[in-house]
């Protein structure tokens, strides 16, 4: 089974299970990386949070489709493999799934349209340094003119002094700087600053 502190290279077809394989030892495999995500996971206030990926989420991800999907052929795995490989941190940056979530339909509806622009306010903090805002949605066009989407992929990138920064123990916060929601999480708790570092080269 894969181990979770493993290089940030990008998955290619043979390091996954076949559908198969994946059957017998997905119980297993999912207790294994919902335990790992729980030291990537963050809120921001009541109703934002940021889920870092990295090459082991990823990799559930692609076997959780190709699961439900029933997919086995070539073309079929290459195209989940071209989705989810983005997603994976290169070594200086941080990508991650960031999440608006209201239980009411209306009360979501109604938020959404006042959080316009919200994903390009979400930010990161290496001790001193000035915070680097995120990159968000690339290649994919999640808003529209009265509203911003529930859901949005954000990077995250940072300086070689950031990095080494991070690498010496400084710690690390996250906020929202949003018109309509402002929070912070000044500093990040340690498992998470941790697991967080752990992504970065240098």
């Amino acid at each position: 089974m894969e181990s979770m502190n493993v290089p940030m290279s990008k998955l290619k077809r043979e390091d996954l299970y076949s559908l198969e394989q994946y059957a017998q030892m997905r119980p297993q495999f999912r207790a294994m990386v919902m335990k790992h995500k729980k030291n990537r996971q963050i809120a921001i206030g009541a109703h934002a949070s940021l889920s870092f990926e990295d090459r082991l989420t990823m990799h559930y991800q692609v076997q959780e489709m190709l699961r439900v999907e029933r997919i086995f052929e070539l073309g079929g795995i290459e195209e989940e493999l071209a989705a989810y490989n983005p997603l994976i941190p290169d070594g200086t940056n941080w990508k991650a799934t960031f999440m608006l979530e209201y239980p009411d339909i209306e009360q979501r509806r109604q938020a959404l349209a006042h959080l316009k622009g919200v994903e390009k306010c979400v930010w990161i903090r290496v001790a001193t340094c000035e915070p680097v805002l995120a990159i968000a949605d690339e290649d994919l066009e999640r808003e529209n003119d009265e509203k911003t989407s529930s859901v949005h992929f954000l990077r995250f990138e940072l300086t070689p002094n950031m990095i080494a920064a991070a690498k010496n123990g400084a710690v690390l916060s996250v906020g929202i700087d949003h018109p309509v929601y402002r929070f912070d999480v000044d500093p990040l708790p340690s498992p998470i600053r941790d697991s967080l570092v752990a992504d970065l080269l240098g």
